[in-house]
């Protein structure tokens, strides 16, 4: 077990490392990454343990988002500090995500994805008017720091606390979704994404499991939310939690593979490294050569061809699950 243990837990240390030798400019960046791989992980109970399709996971982004910025903002009476907003936040999306899920328990397949798809534009339009609550397109700010005994942080001049606030909750939500799959629950869900009525059949209450499925993925999204929300010191606006932002989630874990930990954190990696490390990097190195070309332009171009490959050579992504590798295995 011990080696096993220093296998997976490696990139994490290095993680940890990684503010104190990096830029600053790198390990902000880093910071964006690690608060996407919470809500890609998020997206992954969904979609790939539970196996329905949801486009809607960026609302419950941006409601997190906003929960934290009503609770803790001047504007607001009710300023109660970062870390209670946080729960609150966690906690109010995944209510949000029961609600939604409870009427939509018999959709599936593409019903199911257009109710998501609605409810998120749904929730965009709702902060982009509901001025006098969510400031409009302006958004909330600015959101205090988190507090930390004796103000040991400084939080406004350094990025490393958020940094380690991101991953701290990341490996947190790393190890509950490694229980989960384990559990009860999580083999509930498993099983309905392989056959649903094949599960009802043995005993599992589907409308639970799916119930529970929305919950918690909506709940690690508003968690999600709210660190994105401190970290920016605002809650971002409208455009920030758009249809756009639920299908690049989604194409995180087409490319690093459906229903396990592992493919949506490096696929995360993979494709915001491209756009938001790699793109500019190349950019510098064309400028610095003279040529008038930036490859920022023809960036959706290389990543649509990238995404095209990987449907066509490996649709399973960089990192399938056990049971898709033992059936290659077996056609192999």
């Amino acid at each position: 077990m011990k080696p096993d243990f220093l296998r997976k837990a490696w990139p994490f240390a290095l993680l940890a490392i990684l503010p104190l030798v990096a830029p600053p400019k790198l390990g902000g960046q880093i910071r964006d990454i690690l608060v996407f791989c919470i809500l890609a992980l998020g997206l992954q109970v969904v979609v790939g343990y539970a196996g329905l399709l949801q486009l809607g996971i960026a609302a419950f982004f941006g409601i997190g988002a906003y929960i934290t910025g009503i609770l803790t903002v001047e504007q607001f009476p009710f300023q109660v500090g970062f870390w209670p907003a946080m729960l609150l936040a966690t906690v109010g999306s995944g209510l949000a995500g029961a609600l939604l899920a409870a009427p939509t328990l018999r959709l599936r397949g593409d019903y199911l994805a257009i109710v998501t798809l609605g409810f998120g534009e749904v929730v965009k339009f709702a902060i982009k008017n509901l001025e006098n609550i969510t400031n409009g397109s302006k958004a909330l700010n600015p959101l205090p720091d988190p507090w930390t005994p004796g103000n040991a942080l400084d939080w406004t001049n350094n990025y490393r606390g958020y940094y380690y606030l991101a991953l701290g909750s990341l490996v947190a939500v790393v190890l509950l979704l490694r229980n989960l799959e384990s559990s009860k629950l999580g083999r509930a869900w498993m099983a309905i994404r392989e056959d649903e009525l094949a599960a009802s059949c043995m005993g599992i209450n589907a409308a639970t499991a799916k119930l529970s499925a929305f919950a918690v993925g909506a709940a690690l999204a508003g968690l999600a939310g709210s660190i994105y929300a401190v970290s920016l010191d605002q809650t971002g606006g409208p455009d920030s939690y758009t249809f756009n932002r639920s299908i690049n989630v989604l194409c995180f874990l087409i490319i690093g593979g459906m229903g396990n930990i592992r493919g949506a954190i490096v696929g995360t990696f993979v494709l915001m490294g491209y756009d938001n490390i790699l793109t500019p990097a190349i950019d510098d190195a064309i400028q610095r050569s003279g040529t008038a070309f930036r490859f920022s332009n023809v960036k959706l171009v290389v990543f649509g061809l990238a995404l095209i490959l990987m449907m066509r050579f490996r649709p399973q992504g960089i990192f399938p699950t056990r049971r898709e590798r033992g059936d290659a295995g077996g056609r192999a």
